[in-house]
Order: C-alpha cells, then structure tokens, then sequence
C-alpha cells in the first residue's frame, strides 16, 4: 500500500486534508467517497530512505491526551478535535496516525478502535481506558487520567535515566583518567626511575606491567568494553532465557537493583490502580500492566499472580506468593480486599511506591558521587605511591 496525501471536500462542504493508505487513487477515492467525502487532489507521498519521518514519543502522546481532554471537555465532537490536533502538527509520524484515526472513525469504528488498529503507537492501557470511557461517557476525564499518568511515567522515566546516567558518565571520566595515566604518564615517569637504577618494589612493578599492557594492547583496552556492551544487548534481544536471567539479576544489583524494583513496582502499581479504578477487572488489569513493567522477571511474576488469581486464589495471596512486595503493601492490599476497600488500597499501594522511589534516587545519588570520588582517589594514590615512593627512596639514597 501506498501513503497518499489528500484533499478532500466534504457533504457539509468544508475542505479537509489528510494522508491515507490505499492500493491506489481509484481505492483511495472509495475509501474517502464511503465517508462521504470527495477528491479534489491526492499525491503519492514518497517515502525516502534517508529523510525518516519523526517517530512519535512520550511527549507527543502527552501532548494528544492533553489535547484531548481539555477539547472533549469542553463539548468539542470527537473528530472535530482530532482534527483541530492534527492541523497543529507538522509532517511527522503523529500527523498521519491522526488522519488515520480520523478516517477510521468517519468510516464508522470507534476511536478505541481505530487506535488499536495503528499497532504499537497506542499501548493497550490507553486503548482499554478509551473504551472504558467510551462506555461510561467519560472520555474526557479518561484522556485526563492517562495524561497524568504518562506524565507521572515520563518524570520516573527521567529519574531513572538520571539514576543510571549519571554513574556511568562518571565511570567513563574514571575510565578516560586512567587510560591517559596508564598510556600516556605512567611510562615517562617509570622510564625515569629505571634510568635511576634500584630496586623496584612489588606494587610499581604491577603498575609497571598494567602500563605496559594499556601501551601495548591500547585498542583491546578501547573496544573491549563496547564489545561487551554491543554483545550483552545482542543476546538481550536475541535469548529470552538470558532476558529473563539479566533482569532477575538486576533487580539484585548493589545500589541500583533494589531502586530500579522500586521504579517497576511503582509503574505496575500505578496502572493497576488506574485500570481497577476506571471499572477495569482485575484479571483484565493485571494481564494489561504485564506490558506496561519492561522486565521480564517481573512480568512473569505478574503473569503467576494472574494464574492464581484466575484458579479462585485471594489476590492478597496471590501477590504474597511472590518475592517482589513488602509486607507492608501486601498488608494494604489484604485490608483493602478484605473491607472492600480495594480500589482505596492500590491507590495507597500507588502512593507508597511513588514517595519510596523518589526518596531511594535521592539518596542512591547522593551514594554515588563520593564512591566515584573515593575510587578516583584509590587509583590515583596507587599511581602516586608506586611512582613516587621508587623516588624518594632513590633521592634518600643519594643523600646518604
């Protein structure tokens, strides 16, 4: 199929433009004569290899739901208002996705519809709560839940990004020190202290040998770490055993491990509590938020609580047969069920995750900036006492 770009006369007479897919003009004019509209123009767009259009991001999504919901909130008709969004938008990816969902509707499907038909752009937690708000009749108020909600992700999202962000520049300035040391300082000042003749001790000889190794074998010591990296993420996307394995691992990791569960805990809690609150079950809830975690370890364990839950277990215990919440939320959760008080308590579960993370970040970064110091001073000193100390036992001698 091709992507043409139209204009169009309505029955009402107002002109409209667009981009639609089609075989070719003529299914391009039936297409468009089934919505009762009628050609005046249509151009195959050329889609070039070397000029891709703008993917759609988390922040054009914002975007769209804020639009959305101030628009529908104020009696706009539904594709009224995607249209007043679209005609704010230049040539990009979002453009067409809203032609199309325009299309789509006027052609008669629904908007929850139309958008689970453009693939990945939507994920299936906004498609469920348009739907929900289609048969509620509280669309507006359901753009305006999601759009708090992808702005509360995008700032976690940020936050982690900063957590993981800020430790590997750091590493990578530890890692340029000491490449320019050992390659490049190192052997001016150990050339001098052979030269001066003596007896070497242990640890500047291992200086020595670690020097003459970044010297020798400098491009080893470069490409080794984005080898490794380029091979970790291979296996990452090409074994799902090893997927699996990485993220149960990572969850484990000094530091940063029980922080990143934290952030995941705190998406999963997030959605469910949004879906269950929208009127959402909570069998269709938990097998939604198993695409909203990105981690398969916990994904899997989401996908265990969902088998129990669906085998006639309390959903207290089915979360208290996993490793992944403390006492504390899963006691919110058994009051919670127990008082039919559910939907209360997972908003609580909510509001405890988001409160942890941000005080666990804090206080991971303010972790992490005097290890890297002390690491830096570590290598620093084992430079200064192997070089330096030869030399001054070398001018002792001399003055003796």
């Amino acid at each position: 199929m091709a992507s043409y770009a139209y204009k169009a006369v309505r029955n009402d007479g107002k002109i409209i433009k667009g981009t639609l897919e089609a075989l070719n003009v003529h299914d391009l004019e039936s297409k468009l004569e089934r919505t009762g509209c009628e050609v005046i123009t249509a151009k195959e767009k050329v889609r070039s290899s070397f000029f891709v259009q703008k993917k759609i991001t988390r922040r054009d999504l914002i975007d769209y739901l804020v639009h959305m919901e101030q628009m529908l909130g104020a009696g706009v008709p539904l594709i009224e208002s995607l249209e007043d969004f679209r005609e704010g938008l230049e040539a990009s990816q979002l453009k067409d996705v809203m032609s199309s969902l325009i299309d789509k509707i006027e052609s008669g499907q629904t908007l929850s519809e139309s958008m689970a038909a453009e693939g990945n752009v939507f994920t299936s937690l906004m498609i469920e709560l348009v739907k929900v708000g289609e048969v509620s009749g509280q669309l507006a108020s359901m753009f305006g839940e999601m759009k708090d909600a992808l702005k509360w992700q995008d700032e976690l999202i940020a936050q982690t990004k900063k957590l993981l962000m800020y430790p590997l520049f750091v590493g990578v300035v530890v890692f340029g020190v000491l490449c320019f040391m050992m390659i490049y300082l190192v052997p001016q000042m150990t050339g001098f202290i052979i030269e001066m003749g003596g007896e070497l001790p242990f640890h500047t000889k291992l200086l020595m040998s670690v020097s003459d190794f970044f010297v020798e074998f400098w491009y080893l010591v470069l490409l080794t770490p984005i080898m490794i990296f380029l091979g970790v993420k291979y296996l990452l996307n090409h074994n799902e055993k090893i997927k699996l394995v990485f993220d149960k691992y990572i969850l484990h990791l000094l530091g940063i491990g029980p922080v990143l569960k934290k952030i995941i805990l705190a998406r999963f809690a997030t959605n469910f509590a949004l879906l269950y609150r929208s009127g959402i079950g909570v069998l269709d809830g938990l097998k939604i938020t198993q695409g909203v975690v990105n981690n398969q370890y916990v994904e899997k364990e989401i996908n265990y609580i969902y088998g129990l839950v669906t085998e006639g277990s309390a959903i207290s215990d089915a979360f208290a047969r996993t490793n992944l919440f403390p006492q504390l939320v899963l006691r919110m959760i058994r009051v919670g069920e127990q008082t039919g008080g559910l939907d209360k308590a997972l908003v609580n579960v909510s509001y405890f995750y988001n409160r942890d993370v941000k005080d666990s970040i804090d206080k991971v970064q303010s972790m992490i900036e005097p290890v890297m110091t002390v690491t830096l001073g570590l290598i620093l000193g084992w430079v200064m006492l192997s070089v330096l100390g030869p030399i001054y036992d070398l001018i002792g001698g001399l003055q003796l």
